[in-house]
């Protein structure tokens, strides 16, 4: 029962990484860590920054996407 258990929560730890790097639920914090590896001294921009940039540059871009 111990390796069932084991196996179905990898499984469901999976489908929720997927589903949240899917939506762009991790897009900050790896914004973040990118910007901390190579922009050494500039602080970030802040969560709300970052979302308002990032929508911004959608529709000035807007590529394939569904909507």
């Amino acid at each position: 029962m111990s390796a069932v258990s084991a196996t179905l929560n990898r499984a469901v730890r999976g489908v929720r990484w997927y589903v949240t790097s899917l939506m762009g639920d991790r897009a900050y914090g790896n914004y973040v860590a990118h910007h901390r590896s190579t922009h050494d001294g500039q602080p970030p921009l802040n969560e709300r920054e970052f979302w308002k940039e990032r929508y911004r540059e959608q529709d000035l871009t807007p590529g394939s996407r569904c909507c």
